[in-house]
């Protein structure tokens, strides 16, 4: 079997077997063995019969502690990488320069970004909870209703044309299905110049 066809288990024991032989082996990271198994390690090494067995199994021993160093290290690795990446998405939803509205399938706020909630000149928490429409005016609510019943599966989307009740802006919406199918994200772009002065 060619080291590219082996599955993640025996490469890493592998990987584990050359650190060791290397000794570019990890730290132990506070494992260490039991007295239970270092006592039976001591008899096993005692007797001729079975000294070789000993070796062995400390070897197996050393190979897993040292298999459990590297996942530890890939875990801790990982745990970084997925924090970046959530500051990278937060970032990117918080400041995008468009409002970003996260409703329910009903309509209701639940969150919204500082673009969102500058568009509408309201408080976010006093965004939250409130209906979508709401926020509208009364003559493209129904543009909005229409997008609703428009949206079914995850990743479906629909637009429409939108005035705010707060300083008449008019804006270009965008609303799609989110994975799961419980939220409709929203995107709303103002149009230029459409403030009301």
């Amino acid at each position: 079997m060619a080291t590219s066809e082996l599955v993640g288990e025996d490469r890493l024991r592998l990987a584990a077997e050359g650190k060791l032989q290397s000794g570019t082996a990890p730290p132990a990271a506070g494992w260490t063995i039991s007295a239970d198994a270092l006592g039976m390690l001591y008899r096993l090494a005692s007797s001729p019969d079975t000294a070789d067995q000993a070796l062995k199994l400390l070897h197996e021993l050393q190979v897993h502690q040292v298999e459990l160093g590297m996942q530890q290290e890939q875990l801790e690795a990982a745990e970084r990488e997925a924090a970046e990446a959530l500051n990278r998405y937060l970032a990117l939803y918080e400041f995008a320069p468009a409002g970003y509205f996260m409703v329910d399938r009903s309509g209701v706020i639940l969150d919204a970004n500082r673009a969102g909630v500058s568009l509408l000149g309201v408080n976010r928490y006093d965004l939250t909870g409130r209906a979508f429409g709401d926020v509208l005016a009364p003559e493209t609510r129904p543009a909005m209703q229409e997008v609703f019943a428009t949206l079914r599966d995850e990743g479906h989307g629909a637009r429409c044309r939108v005035r705010f009740l707060n300083g008449g802006i008019t804006a270009n919406l965008a609303a799609s299905v989110a994975p799961g199918g419980e939220l409709v994200l929203i995107i709303v772009s103002e149009e230029p110049g459409s403030r009301e002065s």
